[in-house]
């Protein structure tokens, strides 16, 4: 099996991760701070969200991803901060209702299987 070229792995992903569609946003919060911010890439298990302001590493976030079934809703945790050039924060989804991760698996099937 051949992995397409928007396909990321690494031996210490859980989740294969690909390039978000161009102009997806995610809504995000943490404590009293909300943003809108592009997604750079996703998967499964996270994001990476452009931001040239992100919340700390360890910081719990609430995010609200629009993906074309409907919207996904999600608890997770910044677990990297990215600097120049790729300026934004790597996070991993801790909690999410069953429904919002089918939405999202739905989401990403097409991208994962695409050349």
């Amino acid at each position: 099996m051949t992995i397409p070229e928007n396909v990321q792995t690494s031996p210490q992903r859980k989740y294969p991760r690909v390039k978000a569609p161009q102009g997806l946003v995610v809504a995000w919060q943490t404590g009293a701070l909300r943003n809108v911010s592009f997604v750079d890439s996703l998967a499964l298990g996270g994001l990476f969200i452009r931001t040239s302001k992100p919340a700390p590493v360890n910081s719990a976030l609430s995010v609200r991803l629009e993906a074309p079934n409907g919207e996904v809703r999600a608890r997770a945790v910044v677990r990297r901060v990215g600097t120049a050039p790729a300026h934004g924060m790597g996070i991993e989804f801790i909690a999410m209702n069953p429904e919002d991760r089918a939405r999202l698996s739905h989401m990403l099937t097409p991208l994962l299987a695409s050349n």
